[in-house]
C-alpha cells in the first residue's frame, strides 16, 4: 500500500505543482489503484509514474471544483483508448453523474469498459471483504467530502514450525488451517486450525480529505489513522484567508491530526504563493502542534507499512 501524489497544488496548476490528485496504490493487496480527485492534466502526471490507467479500479471525487475534477474526462477516455477493459467506478457528490455523462456525450467519447458513476452521501460508500470506505461532509464553499479508508484485519501468520512438529507437511491442508478450519489428518486426528495461526494483523487506516475549513468531521474521519492527508492551502499567519475561502492552514491541519490521534500527517493542496524554502516553513508550523508531518510534492510517494499483530 502506497500513496503517490500526482498533484499537490491548489486552484490552478503552477510550475512546481499540478492540481489535486493522489493515487492509492493497492498492487499487493488487490492489483489495482484507487484515485482520489482528478485535477487537470492528471493523466499527464501519470505518465511519469508506475500507475497504469488500466489498473485504476475506483476514482473518488471529493467535490466538484474544477481543480479536483477537470482531468476526469481525459483520463476516462484515454483509459479506453489504451485498452483498459476492466470495470471502473467513479464516486462523487451529486452532479458527478451529469458531468460525466454530458462530457462523454458532447465529445463523442465511447468507453469500452464498464463505467459506473455513483453519487454519494454521508456514510458507507464502499465495502468488500478487504476494505471499507466511508465519507463525511466537510466545511467548504460547496459540498466537499472526506474519505476514511479502512483495511479489514488480515489473518495471522501460519505457525509452520508448530505444524511441522506434529508431522504435518506442507500442502493444501495448510490453507485450510490458516483459514481457521477444523481439519482431520490422515491418522484421524482432528485439529483446530485456530490454534495454529498467530494473532490477526490489524488493517491500516487512512483519511483523505477534500477542501475544508477546520471542522469536527475531519477529526472523526481521521480517528487513529495511520496517515491523514489534509489540505494546507495557507500558512498559519493567513488564517483569515483560509476562513474566507473555506480552506485550512498548516496549524489547523495539525490540530485535526492531534485531536484524531493520527500517526502521520501529510500536507497537500498548497497555494502557489509558497515556493522553495517557504514550504519547509509550512512543515515547521505544523510541527509546533503535531510532530510527524510531511509536505507532499508532485510525484512523491509514501509507503504505508503493514501493522504488526496485536
Amino acid at each position: 500500500m502506497e500513496l503517490l501524489f500526482l498533484g499537490t497544488g491548489s486552484g490552478v496548476p503552477s510550475k512546481g505543482r499540478n492540481v489535486s490528485a493522489v493515487a492509492l496504490q493497492l498492487l499487493e493487496e488487490r492489483g489495482t489503484t484507487w484515485l482520489f480527485d482528478c485535477g487537470e492534466a492528471t493523466q499527464h502526471q501519470i505518465l511519469h509514474t508506475p500507475v497504469r490507467p488500466g489498473r485504476i479500479e475506483k476514482i473518488f471525487i471529493t467535490h466538484l471544483h474544477g481543480d479536483h475534477l477537470f482531468g476526469l474526462p481525459g483520463l476516462l477516455g484515454s483509459r479506453s483508448f489504451q485498452g483498459g477493459d476492466t470495470p471502473l467506478t467513479v464516486y462523487g457528490p451529486a452532479g458527478i453523474r451529469s458531468f460525466v455523462e454530458t462530457v462523454l456525450s458532447v465529445s463523442g467519447t465511447r468507453i469500452k469498459y464498464g463505467l459506473d458513476v455513483v453519487e454519494i452521501k454521508e456514510g458507507l460508500v464502499f465495502e468488500d471483504e478487504q476494505f471499507v470506505v466511508t465519507a463525511k461532509l466537510l466545511d467548504h464553499g460547496m459540498p466537499s467530502y472526506g474519505f476514511r479508508i479502512v483495511e479489514k484485519d488480515l489473518p495471522g501468520t501460519l505457525l509452520v514450525d508448530k505444524l511441522r512438529a506434529l508431522g504435518i507437511r506442507p500442502g493444501p491442508i495448510y490453507q485450510q488451517i490458516k483459514l481457521g478450519h477444523t481439519v482431520m489428518l490422515d491418522d484421524g486426528t482432528v485439529i483446530d486450525g485456530r490454534e495454529f495461526v498467530g494473532p490477526p494483523k490489524k488493517g491500516r487506516k487512512l483519511a483523505i480529505l477534500g477542501d475544508t475549513r477546520y471542522c469536527d468531521a475531519s477529526v472523526e474521519l481521521a480517528e487513529e489513522v495511520d496517515v491523514l492527508v489534509h489540505e494546507a492551502t495557507f500558512s498559519a499567519n493567513e488564517a483569515h484567508l483560509a476562513h474566507d475561502y473555506y480552506h485550512s492552514t498548516t496549524v489547523q491541519a495539525a490540530e485535526v491530526a492531534k485531536r484524531a490521534g493520527a500517526k502521520q500527517l501529510i500536507l497537500t493542496h498548497i497555494s502557489s504563493r509558497y515556493q522553495g524554502k517557504m514550504c519547509d516553513q509550512l512543515v515547521e508550523e505544523a510541527k509546533t502542534i503535531f510532530p510527524n508531518v510531511a509536505i507532499a510534492s508532485d510525484l512523491a510517494s509514501f509507503p504505508i507499512p503493514k501493522r504488526s499483530a496485536e
